[in-house]
């Protein structure tokens, strides 16, 4: 290896003989020059033309006598503060009235307003309010001198009622229910066929089914099912618990009930789902304290909405319930309710299904036989079955396994068929039917 040179940090690299051109300074004109670069032809008149512009406004502001202040408000010798109370004292609050109809058209209709308890008025529209606004049936405020409308109101419907709406779809399908296939065919032919295929009815003459009854015991899928109706149509769905018609007030459900089918009218398909039904659809009798006289109420406008003279348009009527002997005769008729569906306990192929069902999102071995365990299960329901596979898994967890065995599935069974059967409700159901 070559010892390095000597002095090699004062290395200096060899300069061209060439002298560095002369850099010429720009002048004033240069400058300008470039300072107009990019300006339209205009820009400079534009600019002093502006600056006039606003120093005229501020000339004129000053004569004037107004004056910019931090509050944004005229200088406190402008103020007329006995003006302004008596003009906010006239502005009285309006009155709520419902336009019955219109005469004429055009601006120089004339509207019928109906103030409740008071009387039947004729009047002009006011001028904040354009004749398109105001259609017949619809409410309206109106001031307390003229009655002249106005605002134009929403409809009145309560928040209670429109928080019932199911907005966004179940994530349950068809094929997530096992057990009741020809239940399931009996409800798509009441529900989805009529909205689907209307034309099939219309030929025949005939009205299509409007309201159907579910039963059956506990745990059978009677709610399943109607979450997968929900998933499957574009109806709106609403879900109302039979409870949540049971108001404190007098008339407060019957209300409610009234409400439900007003919005549900509005829309183009509908379809209502009681569950629960029983809470309010039990058979009338007087206990004699009149305890039981609201509920009755909520049940009779309920039968007066499935069948009374307003038409019922494209509303189905699904209600569930697990105990359909103490429900009114007069709800259960035809025209009301026109098909009844008996959820009953799922067969050994039903069984066998439900276990499939909820044995597909576990890890379990291939080869269980899920026949044998459907066997070992005689009379229970689907939601049995369904805590038959969830105590297998938790067999599982306790042995520390990832996967559950056919052994684990075979010891759930002895603990919630066996050890569970003084809590199970089959026994006394099959004793009410």
């Amino acid at each position: 290896m070559a010892p390095p040179k000597q002095n090699w940090e004062k290395y200096d690299k060899p300069t061209d003989d060439k002298e560095d051109e002369k850099i010429v300074a720009l002048d004033e004109g240069d400058i300008a020059l470039l300072k107009t670069y990019g300006q339209g032809p205009y820009a400079k008149e534009l600019k002093s033309m502006d600056k006039k512009i606003k120093e005229m406004q501020k000339r004129i502001s000053e004569k004037i006598g107004v004056k910019e202040s931090d509050t944004g408000l005229a200088p406190p010798n402008l103020w007329d503060i006995p003006a302004d109370r008596q003009r906010m004292s006239e502005e009285q609050p309006l009155q709520v009235a419902r336009c019955t109809k219109i005469i004429g058209d055009g601006d120089n209709a004339k509207y019928v307003i109906n103030v409740k308890q008071i009387a039947k008025f004729v009047v002009a529209l006011a001028q904040r309010v354009s004749p398109t606004d105001i259609e017949e049936g619809m409410r309206v405020g109106v001031d307390r001198t003229k009655y002249q409308i106005q605002v134009p109101l929403p409809p009145k419907i309560d928040p209670s009622v429109t928080m019932m709406q199911v907005e966004e779809k179940p994530d349950v399908t068809y094929g997530d229910v096992g057990g009741c296939k020809e239940q399931i065919e009996k409800l798509r032919e009441v529900v989805e066929l009529p909205l689907l295929e209307p034309e099939r009815f219309v030929n025949l003459g005939i009205d299509p089914p409007k309201g159907v009854l579910l039963y059956g015991p506990p745990g059978t899928g009677k709610t399943l099912c109607a979450r997968a109706v929900a998933n499957r149509t574009d109806a709106t769905f609403i879900r109302v618990i039979g409870s949540e018609l049971v108001q404190k007030y007098v008339g407060e459900g019957a209300r409610m009930v009234r409400e439900l089918f007003e919005m549900a009218r509005l829309k183009k398909a509908c379809i209502i789902f009681f569950d629960e039904v029983d809470a309010i659809g039990g058979a009338r009798f007087d206990d004699g304290a009149g305890g039981d006289n609201e509920v009755q109420r909520t049940m009779l406008e309920l039968i007066n909405q499935l069948d009374g003279f307003d038409p019922r348009g494209n509303i189905k009527v699904l209600m569930a319930t697990n105990r359909p002997d103490t429900l009114d005769p007069a709800l259960l008729r035809p025209g009301r309710l026109d098909r009844k569906v008996e959820f009953s306990l799922p067969d050994l192929e039903g069984r066998s299904h439900i276990l499939k069902i909820h044995a597909r999102s576990m890890s379990v071995d291939r080869d269980i036989r899920y026949e044998l365990i459907a066997r070992l299960c005689p009379n229970s329901t689907g939601a049995e079955l369904r805590s038959v596979c969830t105590e297998a898994g938790m067999f599982a967890i306790r042995a520390r396994r990832k996967v559950a065995t056919e052994k684990d599935f075979l010891e759930s069974v002895n603990k919630v068929i066996k050890g569970y059967a003084k809590f199970s409700s089959t026994p006394k159901y099959m004793t009410y039917n």
